[in-house]
């Protein structure tokens, strides 16, 4: 599945496991960069599955800047590759994607209002160039923890995913919930960047895959809200530094947050690719 990172021990299908060799090896690679054995660029790779072809590392010059970090779309990416494809419904492209749409089931996703926008830059630039006309497909479990077309008692849904064409600024926006927490990873959000709208729609020729990670002090402030309860419990031990995806690093993938739980979150980051 493109080459990306293998997600953490529990993707809310409590099938997956992770592939501790990989681990062994990014440990040995930053081991190797350490004593100026090899360069270190980026974050090390690692696989899907043990059957999938390494990812390329995230790629930097000296004219330009460090790519996102490649991660796993995870089993529920509603993109085609394992299984349903939402990509080529029609209604998918919107900013407001906390109801269903088309022939679903026509639910809404419930939780505090959160407001995510991604600016896609050009990493070869230096970061300085936006990507318009590039494309972001973004989607997240709900309030549950659940993943729409897929968790049980949501696979008549399909909220919670969408697709945006950049603008002039390289920016896409997103109306949503924030997510809950369910158990082995760290609150995220999972998209993909694509060279054009056309290719979003058409789920093909993704350029970029990553994940953004939510800061600990939104999450603790938005779990103690009435409906989150069960987050409490999941995040409870898990940290950055030991979820699975962002333990070899979250500096580039980390919102910049602003807002409260009264009015809602707005999550910002930067998307060089």
């Amino acid at each position: 599945m493109n080459g990306r990172h293998a997600e953490g021990p529990h993707e809310h299908d409590r099938g997956l496991s992770y592939d501790l060799p990989v681990l062994a090896r990014r440990r040995m690679i930053r081991l190797m960069a350490g004593a100026g054995l090899i360069p270190l660029v980026g974050c090390a790779s690692e696989q899907e599955t043990s059957a999938s072809p390494s990812s390329s590392p995230s790629s930097s010059s000296s004219t330009g800047c460090a790519t996102i970090p490649e991660e796993t779309a995870g089993p529920f990416p509603g993109d085609g590759s394992n299984g349903v494809n939402v990509l080529k419904e029609s209604g998918v492209v919107r900013s407001d994607i906390t109801r269903s749409f088309g022939d679903s089931a026509g639910g809404t996703a419930e939780g505090i209002p959160l407001t995510i926008t991604l600016t896609v830059v050009d990493a070869a630039s230096g970061c300085g160039t936006p990507k318009q006309g590039a494309a972001v497909y973004l989607w997240h479990c709900d309030r549950d923890g659940a993943y729409s077309l897929y968790s049980e008692g949501v696979t008549e849904e399909n909220y919670l995913r969408g697709v945006q064409e950049t603008d002039g600024a390289g920016r896409v926006t997103f109306k949503s919930v924030f997510p809950g927490c369910y158990q082995g990873r760290w609150p995220h959000i999972h998209f993909e960047v694509y060279g054009s709208l056309a290719d979003a729609t058409a789920a093909t020729s993704i350029t970029n895959t990553s994940q953004l990670a939510f800061p600990q002090d939104a999450c603790d402030a938005v779990y103690a809200t009435d409906g989150y309860g069960e987050s409490v419990r999941n995040m409870s031990g898990l940290s950055l530094e030991s979820d699975g995806i962002f333990s070899d690093g979250h500096g580039r993938q980390l919102a910049a947050m602003t807002g409260g739980t009264e009015d809602g979150y707005t999550a910002a980051l930067t998307v060089p690719v």
